[in-house]
């Protein structure tokens, strides 16, 4: 009869008991739980509404009172003057298409041009709505990283195009231009001119990497991981030498 082995008095097939939550600890995980959830939602709701009230802001006080719906109601009506401006930026469009918008919109280009100060205000704002109009590829190619600003640190990059006309020129054709960004406002940063070769290309998206400069450094994008490829062990009687028998 086989004997059962000391020091095993039942314990080893027994689980441990989970630790128990406190009810404090309950609470601040569901309340975490609950601010991650609606903290976009807010955000994002209090975002629109700034924008609405700050563009009905602008735009009522130049509306007749006839079309102001204060006039005829008691409360004002959110977001009457996005619709106002909608409407009057389609109306100008189609004016501007005509043979005579085009004319009137060529004279107040004309004056613009030539006012001091103002022109230069003018003249970077009109090219940029330019390209981004007429251009379909003037967005961020990819994203990189590049060795900025010293030897030894790396930061995130946007490249924007390769270098074209007189960069081209003095710097040659392997150079590339990226935008350096600043964090948590990516709206400002640095422009600098590198070789493609000494940057390190990235996997992830221009999105991506705008979330992971907004965030600072918070929200990193998932890669998944490659689980290394396991040698499969040789069948019976494959990749076996039979030894000699001895004499």
């Amino acid at each position: 009869m086989a004997r059962k082995p000391k020091g095993d008095n039942g314990l080893m097939g027994m689980t441990p008991k989970p630790k128990r939550i406190s009810l404090w600890a309950w609470l601040r995980g569901r309340f975490l739980a609950g601010m991650v959830i609606a903290a976009p939602i807010a955000i994002t709701f209090f975002v629109l509404q700034f924008l609405i009230n700050l563009i009905d802001n602008r735009v009522k006080p130049l509306l007749p009172p006839v079309i102001q719906p204060e006039t005829y109601t008691n409360y004002a009506i959110p977001g009457f003057g996005v619709l106002v401006m909608i409407i009057a930026l389609t109306i100008l469009g189609a004016i501007a298409t005509n043979l005579i918008g085009r004319s009137v919109i060529r004279a107040a280009d004309r004056i613009l041009s030539r006012i001091p100060l103002v022109r230069n205000v003018y003249a970077a704002f009109k090219q940029l709505t330019e390209v981004l109009a007429n251009n379909q590829q003037a967005s961020y190619d990819r994203v990189v990283m590049v060795e900025y600003p010293k030897i030894g640190s790396w930061c995130i990059g946007f490249v924007s195009s390769n270098a074209k006309g007189e960069i081209r020129e003095h710097l040659g054709g392997d150079f590339i231009g990226v935008f350096v960004p600043t964090t948590p406002n990516p709206t400002s940063g640095f422009l600098i001119y590198v070789k493609e070769t000494e940057c390190i290309e990235m996997e992830m998206s221009v999105e991506e990497g705008a979330k992971m400069i907004l965030s600072a450094g918070l929200i990193v994008p998932e890669r998944p991981t490659v689980e290394p490829v396991q040698p499969s062990l040789p069948l019976t009687g494959q990749g076996t030498e039979k030894l000699p028998e001895e004499a």
